[in-house]
């Protein structure tokens, strides 16, 4: 089966780790680490994406004698990523969280040199896709933002590929209408 150019070569870096290849192992995560950590701050927070990619890489390097290639390894990896999304979210469930100030600080000092409306919409549109049902945002995410197809999200999330079908314009639904709500305010006040 042929999963893609990129997706190929990416099954074929966990392939050659698994078989003992360490500059393969160092390609595999360099290759797959920017989607596994935009999958995990729109899962579980960006001021945890990165410990928690540690974490699945950690847990994926750990599962790789197991790894076949019936799927992409692409695909093998944010199913662990999800995973380790989801249990990281029991584990605070279960523990109270705090304030962390200098995550706060150092956002703060970033939007206020953030510069042009790329950024402002580019937070709103996190801010919206974080409000959804969480297991809408994942299926969005992984479709929309991280380009996987509807049958490569079905395998991360675990699913029917009707299901991930549903969830994808369910969440479509909730954000344009989020977004129609969110810009409401600012049409009243322009006509003003």
């Amino acid at each position: 089966m042929s999963y893609g150019a990129h997706d190929d070569q990416t099954t074929a870096l966990a392939l050659a780790a698994r078989a003992g290849d360490v500059r393969a192992a160092e390609a595999f995560v360099a290759a797959t680490q920017r989607d596994v950590i935009r999958f995990l701050a729109h899962l579980a927070g960006p001021a945890d994406a990165e410990d928690l990619a540690q974490e699945t890489f950690l847990r994926a390097m750990r599962a790789l004698p197991g790894y076949e290639g019936r799927s992409s390894a692409r695909t093998w990896l944010l199913s662990i990523a999800r995973h380790t999304a989801i249990d990281h979210l029991r584990a605070l469930t279960r523990r109270p969280r705090t304030a962390d100030l200098s995550d706060w600080a150092a956002t703060a000092d970033a939007a206020r040199t953030a510069q042009g409306p790329r950024f402002d919409e580019q937070v709103l549109i996190n801010r919206l896709i974080s409000q959804l049902d969480p297991d809408r945002r994942e299926a969005f995410v992984a479709t929309q933002v991280l380009g996987l197809s509807y049958l490569e999200a079905a395998e991360v999330v675990g699913c029917p590929v009707g299901t991930i079908r549903s969830r994808v314009s369910r969440a479509r639904e909730d954000l344009a209408a989020a977004l129609a709500a969110d810009n409401a305010p600012h049409r009243h006040l322009r006509a003003v």
